[in-house]
């Protein structure tokens, strides 16, 4: 029995052909199944038709005995012209799609990916399809090539072709009505349902179709949702999410924690002589309603686009910025830093939302959520040399030094800067691209960054039982640390020189499969804390220009209080972005008094996000007083 359904076990009114059946099996009317392998305590009911062909592949891009080339399955990730085609296999994280799509020059390193694909399986004929203990089908009519977990519940699909299907019981994966599944690998605990389109296509674990979801040549990674639109040719790293019918996504590399509006069009990439533009988006991606972006084009962390049609290839560089279309002026306008400065809620709500809904079992691959990380911080010391030439170009276009001009402009605070700041080579075209609040993002960015430092301090739970002068020491082992450049490959951050190294090694033949790539990604994960806060160190010490061998109790003092004002500020504009919510006439207008607005979308003082984020600040601001108070005791 499965829920409501109660079958007697044995075979009714079905032809079974070449099969082996498992223990108490239930099997009704299931009018023809070939060359398959069930489990125990399977019910399988009103099935049109479940065949296995002679050299089924279960959704891996492998080639049969006495196969020819074009039997192979190939993915065309981020390229609608195929110019970065992957060969799907099961187990493929979203690290090892990214990996293979890049460096397409490297003739060597692509034959090596071709192999340790090929070596992953046999390549022997005749194999059963299989369907694992406790699996459910019924009212499916098509299901042939197919590998099925433990626990797998599959009702009303249309078909299923050379698929691999992944559960267990703590994580069931789900396959509803109307879908049509074909040439894929589905991860663990997933949903698919109500009229979903997936061909050629990685659906990592945890993750949702659903709703007439399209997912075509496409890799979705862990944690992620597309419902209703159309993904083809893109690679999406962990934690997407893109819920209208009416957006589209082509051609791209999307690297998570990603929010896709309605009617946002991420595919105009026909504008060059073929289909082959593609666009790259860093974490936090977030194109606004009705975005049309011109491919090719390139986004720093949490971009947010505002409403428009964006006409040109566009190349931003400085993180949460808002970017938007002055149409009267026929101008393009950044905002740096706009998500700090204007919706701290949102942006703080961002990692720990996301950290949230990570269900993974066994998480041995380190995704990194936080706004303060490698990535964006290195994305804010380029920002800093950015605006400061921006600022000595625009004001002071004749000096021979822009940068150092507008780093001294920057830093005076009596000196009002009242004419437009206008940024070079951010879009292709002749007018003029502005950017507001250049004083204001500098000084946030440099706030930021020194606020990353002490966070990954106070975080390492072993320093918070030194005394002042062990800690120093602790802090001075680091010395000769440096900012590092990192990568985003695939929701796990590495240094690129660690990536590197590894490319090595696979070109020089030092790992025997994938499995032993998977290994260093893991060791990368289990290390990556240690390398966040030598990361950290480093930064604080180049932007302080003061090497960590001359850190002293003054100077930490400084940076641990000034973090603390930093922690209350960011609490403080939490609250205030969502407090506007609730005064805000325009908001309130709706409702026929408070006590409806607070039974509809609950009360500010309710709200469980600003409550945590409360509490968490009280912690970190008791941490750094743990270590103030040892210093004035010393």
């Amino acid at each position: 029995n499965y829920k409501d359904l109660n079958l007697a076990c044995g075979i009714y009114n079905s032809q079974i052909i070449n099969s082996e059946i498992g223990d108490d099996n239930a099997i009704h009317h299931v009018r023809y199944m070939s060359n398959y392998i069930t489990g125990d305590e399977v019910i399988l009911m009103n099935v049109n038709d479940m065949e296995t062909s002679p050299a089924p592949k279960f959704g891996n891009g492998i080639l049969k005995e006495g196969e020819q080339e074009d039997k192979r399955i190939w993915i065309e990730l981020c390229n609608e012209n195929g110019g970065r085609p992957i060969l799907p296999f099961d187990g493929m994280q979203a690290t090892d799609a990214y990996i293979w799509t890049r460096n397409r020059h490297d003739a060597r390193l692509q034959t090596k990916f071709i192999e340790l694909t090929e070596k992953s399986f046999t390549n022997k004929a005749g194999c059963y399809s299989e369907i694992g203990n406790q699996v459910v089908i019924k009212n499916c009519d098509m299901i042939h090539d197919v590998i099925i977990g433990d626990h797998a519940y599959l009702k009303g699909v249309n078909k299923v072709k050379n698929v691999t299907i992944h559960s267990i019981e703590s994580a069931i994966t789900q396959i509803g009505e109307g879908c049509e599944i074909v040439n894929g690998i589905i991860g663990y605990g997933c949903r698919v349902f109500y009229g979903v389109k997936a061909v050629r296509f990685i659906l990592s674990s945890f993750s949702q179709l659903k709703y007439g979801a399209r997912l075509i040549n496409s890799f979705l990674g862990d944690n992620s949702t597309i419902s209703c639109c159309e993904v083809l040719n893109s690679l999406l790293f962990p934690a997407h999410e893109q819920h209208h019918n009416n957006s589209f996504l082509c051609a791209s590399l999307i690297m998570g924690q990603s929010n896709m509006a309605a009617g946002a069009t991420i595919g105009s990439n026909h504008n060059s002589r073929a289909a082959d533009g593609e666009i790259i988006a860093n974490r936090g991606f977030w194109p606004g309603l009705c975005v049309s972006l011109k491919h090719n084009s390139k986004f720093a962390s949490y971009s947010l686009i505002v409403k428009g049609d964006f006409l040109y290839e566009l190349d931003i560089k400085i993180p949460f910025s808002l970017i938007s279309t002055d149409v009267q002026n026929d101008r393009l306008i950044i905002v740096p830093g706009y998500w700090f400065l204007y919706n701290m809620y949102a942006v703080m709500r961002n990692s720990k939302k996301f950290e949230a809904r990570d269900r993974r079992t066994i998480k041995n691959q380190y995704l990194e959520y936080d706004v303060f990380a490698p990535d964006t911080i290195n994305e804010m010391f380029d920002s800093l040399a950015i605006i400061e030439k921006a600022v000595g170009k625009s004001l002071m276009p004749n000096w021979s030094n822009p940068s150092e001009e507008g780093r001294k402009i920057l830093m005076d605070k009596n000196l009002k800067i009242s004419q437009d700041i206008f940024l070079e080579d951010v879009e292709n075209s002749k007018r003029k691209v502005v950017m507001l609040k250049p004083r204001e993002s500098y000084n946030l960015f440099k706030k930021l960054i020194r606020h990353y430092a002490a966070l990954q301090i106070l975080n390492k739970e072993e320093w918070n039982q030194l005394d002042i002068d062990e800690l120093l020491g602790q802090i001075k082992n680091y010395s000769n640390s440096t900012r590092k450049a990192f990568q985003n490959i695939g929701g796990q951050l590495v240094p690129k020189e660690d990536l590197q190294d590894l490319i090595g090694g696979i070109k020089a033949d030092k790992y025997e499969n994938w499995h032993q790539i998977h290994k260093q990604y893991h060791a990368w994960s289990s290390n990556y804390l240690e390398e966040k806060l030598a990361h950290a160190l480093a930064s604080l010490a180049e932007l302080s220009d003061k090497p960590i061998a001359h850190w002293d109790i003054d100077f930490l003092t400084e940076v641990i209080e000034e973090s603390k004002a930093t922690q209350r500020w960011i609490y403080d504009e939490i609250y205030k972005s969502r407090e506007k919510d609730y005064t805000n006439p325009f908001r309130k207008m709706v409702y026929e008094n408070e006590e409806e607005m607070n039974t509809v979308i609950g009360s500010l003082a309710d709200n469980a996000f600003i409550n945590s984020m409360n509490e968490e600040t009280a912690a970190y601001l008791a941490k750094a007083d743990q270590i103030l108070n040892k210093i004035n005791i010393h």
